[in-house]
């Protein structure tokens, strides 16, 4: 991966949510992106007592997910064994190191 791809990976994560673990079991360095589906179940602001709307647009500015055609995570890019998947990508990591420690890599 070059060294371009690696700061536009860590800039601004708060906006992003992309973030680096290396695993202390294989040594293997995962970059782990959230895909937001666009769904708007992600909507922040102020719920105003009168109209029960939605006010402001808050959370918005920093929803910790980026879409799939601005992922980062590509073969073009260096990467490989490219995964999407739904949960929490640490319980995935955890996953795949008991899997090494088994010899089932």
């Amino acid at each position: 991966m070059s060294n371009e791809i690696m700061k536009r990976f860590l800039h601004r994560t708060d906006v992003s949510g992309r973030f680096v673990v290396q695993s202390s079991v294989t040594g293997i360095t995962y970059f782990v992106e959230p895909i937001d589906n666009g769904k708007p179940n992600h909507l922040w602001g102020d719920l105003d007592p009168v109209t029960k709307k939605l006010t402001g647009n808050y959370g918005n500015q920093r929803r910790g997910a980026v879409s799939l055609k601005e992922s980062l995570i590509t073969s073009e890019n260096g990467f490989v064994n490219i995964d999407l998947f739904k949960g929490s990508p640490l319980a995935e990591i955890d996953r795949r190191d008991r899997l090494y420690e088994q010899g089932n890599n």
